[in-house]
Order: C-alpha cells, then sequence, then structure tokens
C-alpha cells in the first residue's frame, strides 16, 4: 500500500472511531433534560429555556465531545441578553442547586470570563458542559456550521480529523493560548474556500451581512429571516451548473491543509485569514482589524471584526506552525504507516480505541495490545437534531442529480412541511430521559445486528457536491431584506 493510500485508510479509521454512536446522542440528551429540571427548581430561572449549541448543534462533535449549554432567560420572545453581572448572579445560583442535587463533578465556576461561563462534568460518561446564559449567538454560528454540512459531507469529516489532530498535538486549548474549536473549524473552511477547485464559497455568498447585527426584533423572526438567506444562498450555490467538480480525496485535503499552514508563523505577521472572503488579507490595509495586534487574525465571519483566536499568543503560535510542519513532513514521507501515523493524528483516547476496534492492523510494541476480539460495527448516525431543526430549502423541479453529482455530498434535508419553531428556528430537546421513538428507525428482527445502520432522519435528499465557481451564473446573493420573515410564519409550539 503507497503512503497515499495508508493516509487515506488511516483517516477513514480514525472516522469510524470519533464519529458519535446512538448511545453518544442519548446520553447528551439525558444530560440536557436533567439540566432542564435543575434550571426550573432555581425561582429566578423558571420558565427559562435550555439551548444546546456548539458542536453538538452543528454535528461536528465527536463521541466524547464536549456539551455547550445555553440558559435562556429572554423565554424566547425578543433578542436580548442579560448584563454580565445578572448572568454571574444566575450562574452562582446554578452551581448552588447542581451541588445540592449532587450527581455533577469539577464544578467550575469562571465569572471573569469574556462571557461568564460555569463548566460541569456529567456523571453520564464524564462528558464536559460549559454552560453560559444568553449566548444567542453561540447558538447561530451552530446552525450556520450545520447548514454549511449541507453544501459537502466532507466539511464535517475534515472538521473531525482536525480537531482530533489539533488535540493530539496540544494545539486545541484556548486556556493555554492555543486553537479554540470554532477557530479550527474556519481554518477548514478557509481551506474548502482556496483549495482548486473550491469547495465552498466565500461565507459573503451565503450571508451578505454580519449575521449578529441582524440578531434584532423577535428572536425566532430574526433567526428565520436568516436561515431564509441562508438556506436560498445555499441551494443556488449548489445547483449552480458553472461549477467546476472538486474530486479531491480526503487524504488529499487533509494533506493539502496541513500544508497550507505549515508556514502560518511567518504569514501571520502580515496576513489575516477571512472566510468571508476566502482569501487572505492583508492585515494593514484592513481597517477593520485595526488598531488591534495579535499572533494569528482568524476572523470571525458572523461576528466581524472580531478575532476567533484572539486567545493564541506569539509563542504558542510557533508550536502550532511546528506541529504543522511536524505533520506535514510524516504524511509526505515515503515509508509512512499506520504505525508511524497514529501518534501524529490522534490522541491515546482514539488509539486504544483504534486498536481494541483493529488489533491486527496496530500491533507496533509503542500501542497497548488488545485481545484479538472482532471489531464491533460501527453504526452511522445521522443528526437526531436533523429531525427537530431543519434548513429549509426550495425543491428543484424536474431535476435528479447523477450519481457522480452524488459524490463527497452531506445529507440534504428537506422536510415535506415546514411544521414548528423547534423543527426550524430554534433547537429543542424533547423531554423525558431518552430520545422519541420516533427519532430512530426501531431494529428490523430479519435484518443481521451488523449490517444495523441507525437512520435518525426519515427523508434525505442528495444533491451533487461540486467545486466552487467565482460567481453563480448572473445571479447576485440573496440579500437580507428584514420584512421577509413576515413571508412566511411558524405554527409556535404550545
Amino acid at each position: 500500500m503507497n503512503s497515499k493510500n495508508q493516509v487515506e485508510s488511516t483517516l477513514k479509521g480514525i472516522l469510524e472511531v470519533v464519529k458519535p454512536l446512538h448511545e453518544d446522542w442519548v446520553t447528551r440528551f439525558k444530560i440536557i433534560n436533567e439540566l432542564r429540571e435543575v434550571v426550573q427548581s432555581i425561582e429566578n430561572l423558571r420558565g427559562a429555556t435550555v439551548e444546546p449549541f456548539g458542536s453538538f448543534v452543528s454535528n461536528l462533535f465527536s463521541r466524547w465531545g464536549d456539551l455547550d449549554i445555553s440558559i435562556e432567560v429572554s423565554f424566547g420572545q425578543c433578542v436580548s441578553s442579560a448584563g454580565k453581572k445578572r448572568k454571574q448572579t444566575l450562574l452562582g445560583e446554578l452551581l448552588r442547586a447542581l451541588r445540592k442535587q449532587g450527581g455533577w463533578s469539577r464544578l467550575n465556576f469562571i465569572p471573569s470570563a469574556r462571557v461568564p461561563i460555569l463548566k460541569i462534568v456529567s456523571k453520564w460518561q464524564n462528558i464536559s458542559c460549559d454552560i453560559s446564559i444568553d449566548n444567542i449567538q453561540g447558538e447561530i454560528k451552530s446552525k450556520f456550521l450545520f447548514w454549511l454540512n449541507e453544501i459537502d459531507g466532507r466539511f464535517r469529516d475534515m472538521v473531525l480529523l482536525v480537531k482530533e489532530w489539533a488535540k493530539a498535538n496540544g494545539i486545541n486549548n484556548p486556556k493555554t493560548g492555543t486553537f479554540n474549536s470554532y477557530s479550527l473549524s474556519l481554518l477548514v473552511i478557509f481551506h474548502f474556500q482556496s483549495c482548486v477547485p473550491p469547495i465552498l464559497p466565500p461565507l459573503k455568498d451565503i450571508y451578505p451581512t454580519n449575521v449578529v447585527d441582524d440578531l434584532t426584533g423577535a428572536k425566532v423572526d430574526a433567526e428565520r429571516r436568516i436561515a431564509q438567506v441562508c438556506s436560498s444562498n445555499i441551494a443556488r450555490f449548489k445547483s449552480s451548473t458553472s461549477r467546476i467538480v472538486n474530486r479531491s480525496s480526503l487524504s488529499e485535503l487533509f494533506i493539502s491543509f496541513i500544508a497550507k499552514f505549515s508556514e502560518i508563523n511567518s504569514r501571520a505577521s502580515e496576513l489575516g485569514i477571512c472566510t468571508f472572503t476566502g482569501q487572505w488579507e492583508y492585515i494593514a490595509n484592513n481597517t477593520r482589524w485595526l488598531p488591534r495586534t495579535y499572533a494569528i487574525f482568524i476572523e470571525d465571519p458572523l461576528e466581524q471584526p472580531e478575532n476567533s483566536a484572539r486567545a493564541v499568543g506569539q509563542k504558542q503560535l510557533v508550536k502550532i506552525a511546528e506541529a504543522f510542519e511536524m505533520t506535514r513532513r510524516t504524511l509526505i514521507s515515503a515509508n509512512v504507516t499506520r504505525n508511524t501515523l497514529l501518534p501524529t493524528l490522534v490522541g491515546p483516547q482514539t488509539s486504544r480505541f483504534l486498536i481494541k476496534k483493529h488489533p491486527t492492523v496496530y500491533s507496533n510494541s509503542n500501542y497497548r495490545s488488545y485481545p484479538n476480539t472482532p471489531p464491533q460495527a460501527h453504526r452511522v448516525v445521522q443528526s437526531p437534531l436533523q429531525t427537530q431543526y431543519h434548513l429549509w430549502q426550495p425543491q428543484y423541479k424536474n431535476s435528479r442529480p447523477s450519481t457522480s453529482q452524488m459524490q463527497h455530498q452531506g445529507p440534504r434535508m428537506v422536510p415535506s412541511t415546514l411544521k414548528s419553531q423547534s423543527q426550524f428556528a430554534r433547537m429543542r430537546v424533547m423531554n423525558g430521559p431518552s430520545l422519541p421513538n420516533h427519532q430512530f428507525q426501531k431494529p428490523n428482527p430479519s435484518v443481521p445486528q451488523d449490517q444495523v445502520q441507525v437512520q435518525v432522519q426519515p427523508q434525505i435528499q442528495i444533491a451533487r457536491t461540486e467545486g466552487y465557481n467565482v460567481k453563480f451564473g448572473t445571479r447576485r446573493p440573496h440579500q437580507v431584506q428584514h420584512n421577509q420573515g413576515q413571508m412566511w410564519r411558524p405554527k409556535y409550539d404550545r
């Protein structure tokens, strides 16, 4: 097996391990429901809603990924945010309630953070939870990343691989001056925009203005306005006939991603990464970024001109560049094997799972040996959020994608009817300790269990994935018009 095939095979093996299983979704819903019960027991938080966001909502989390929670005290009526002191007070009350209830460990209240946060660890799978108050910006950013999954299925795979690689190399922790997960996702977006041919468009062609600036008025209407603009432009981008197909394999995309940023230390002094335009931008020429100075500038496209990588320090940027360069050399080595790749690409936890799943493949003495037990079938799981929270998209008439056009395409969810607020604008977690029955297919006794695939989304259409041509034909991107929310109105949950 040549080095390219070795990398491809190893990356796919990693994805089999890190992608969440059915029970991982169930556990997180259970945690959310338990937090809801605690919140409702606090007098000052009665009526508040518990809303997940982050990688869980964007479907970019691994099996052992953290869970981000926002407690909305605005009760879903208008877009508003409690003041910092109010947030600190409410999180302090929640901290006392969680201690009183028990079952939570490593409770850590950080009131002085830019966004006050309460960190806890659940008794269920020891999942870490970060709780904040009225984090509406975080919610809409998570949904935006979820929508990008609609364009190309390789985006999710790359984000999972890059996050795992970054953790293995100690560069995915803003507390120590390295990247947060959102910045890593933006790097993947930028790579998909700047590869040849491009896979993703500049984000200004999906939403032409600053998203957080348009979070005004009634919350549900604001979110629906933003979603409508994004869905219209994403649908138009996917249906464009002028785009060039990008058929790069996962290994080719990963290797080129590592190579692209292997000199990030020297480039960052003059250039910033702008996914809004899909280009490197000279910092000196960008008045939005001045006079602030950072070790590296990765602009938040949804909250411009904020720097998503503001926590990165100069010394740590050197470490980041070294991790990229070391990995690049490993990937292009003529003698690359699975066992030489593994320490570079994954951390100890993932490597143990890989060895247990394929004990005869990863037999190097550097790793702990496991009994030769047959690997268990990995169940492919679509996000349960897809049944609760859909991206509305228009149906295309008289068009059916070919098999070649389906390649690399992520699931495109098109609800038969736009039913309710919880299905589209708001992510609601169902009550009860477990998932509703309709979210997962019941096992068929006639189907062998090693062939079972848990499909959470019953209606999936596959659309083509092609490269990106700078122009969408002659049509201009769908623009933001603040009266569009009246074109269609939700049936509110009772």
